[in-house]
């Protein structure tokens, strides 16, 4: 049987499947062995289609919905961030990747804007925050307005407000994901201004080696939270096979899991910055260690682990 007569004859049920969900153990696994039985004729005739890949993941699905139990639920919170969130993760891996381009093109543009407009870095920083970091310079402590501040209460208005604006960011992405972009634009400007305004006065290699320590986290944080408001805003522009309405509430749930998924990551990067950050003269060996080890957990957590899950839920899903 050529494809498209097999997937015509089959696709209407397959996305009853997939749209109405049921708790009934009998029409689960009568459900179940459909699909692994149309994934093993697609496996045969059609190895390497989109439709082969559409029916692993539904079976996973089935199989997740099947063999999920009490121990699981009870571990819900665990699960989240062991499984579910690193699956959105995948699932929406090219917004995510281009929320990484709109960031790095909107961070470049601040970095140009400052070099050939005097006036920029102060307009986008302030003029009460550039006088200080150059009377800093001056005294011969450029990054001293991180040991300005009492440790704990600056660590809990900094994870406050970082909160807050990933939060931001993902509610106005229902405006077509434009929010979400233009917050990006805003916080990728401000980050290309400031780094080009400490590499302008000599201290650019130590910016990054004092500066990223909280950085790496608190930046690749709020790229997700963009992608998290493409996520939803995307789901209103482009609804594929749901209503609109559907489509909506699919991707202002997925969205703000992600959003929400955010919280550890910006308590932590709240912490160095906070209590670490401060110390600015502390050894380059260990400055590198923390930087690496922030820009290897994240790119684990949000790239490579999540293949990880999905591969082993899709082949969980085909052995069963």
């Amino acid at each position: 049987m050529r494809e498209p007569l097999f997937v015509k004859q089959n696709a209407d049920q397959w996305k009853s499947f997939e749209l109405e969900p049921t708790t009934d153990p009998d029409e689960l696994a009568e459900r179940f062995i459909k699909i692994t039985d149309d994934l093993a004729y697609a496996k045969t005739f059609y190895p390497n289609s989109k439709t082969t890949v559409y029916l692993n993941g539904l079976a996973a699905k089935l199989h997740q919905s099947i063999y999920k139990n009490k121990k699981e639920r009870a571990n819900r919170f665990v699960q989240f961030w062991k499984i579910e969130l690193p699956l959105l993760f995948k699932t929406y891996e090219r917004q995510l990747l281009y929320s990484l381009i709109f960031f790095i093109v909107f961070c470049a543009m601040g970095v140009l804007s400052a070099k050939y407009d005097t006036n920029f870095i102060r307009l986008i920083l302030g003029d009460a925050y550039v006088d200080m970091t150059n009377d800093n310079i001056a005294k011969g402590h450029p990054f001293g307005v991180y040991g300005n501040e009492n440790g704990f209460p600056m660590f809990i208005q900094i994870a406050a407000n970082n909160i807050y604006v990933s939060l931001v960011m993902f509610v106005s992405g229902i405006v077509f994901s434009i929010g979400s972009i233009y917050f990006s634009l805003r916080n990728a400007m401000m980050l290309g201004a400031f780094e080009y305004f400490f590499f302008s006065k000599g201290f650019g290699l130590q910016s990054i080696l004092v500066i990223w320590i909280h950085g790496t986290i608190e930046i690749s944080s709020l790229i997700i939270a963009c992608a998290a408001g493409m996520v939803m805003g995307n789901s209103l522009l482009f609804p594929k096979t749901y209503t609109r309405m559907e489509s909506l509430k699919r991707g202002a749930k997925d969205g703000m899991k992600m959003a929400i998924g955010l919280v550890p990551l910006f308590i932590i990067a709240a912490t160095f910055e906070s209590f670490v950050t401060r110390h600015t003269e502390m050894p380059i060996w260990l400055s590198i260690t923390i930087l690496s080890a922030s820009f290897i957990f994240v790119t684990w957590y949000v790239i490579i682990y999540p293949n990880l899950v999905y591969k082993n839920q899709t082949l969980n899903g085909t052995e069963h």
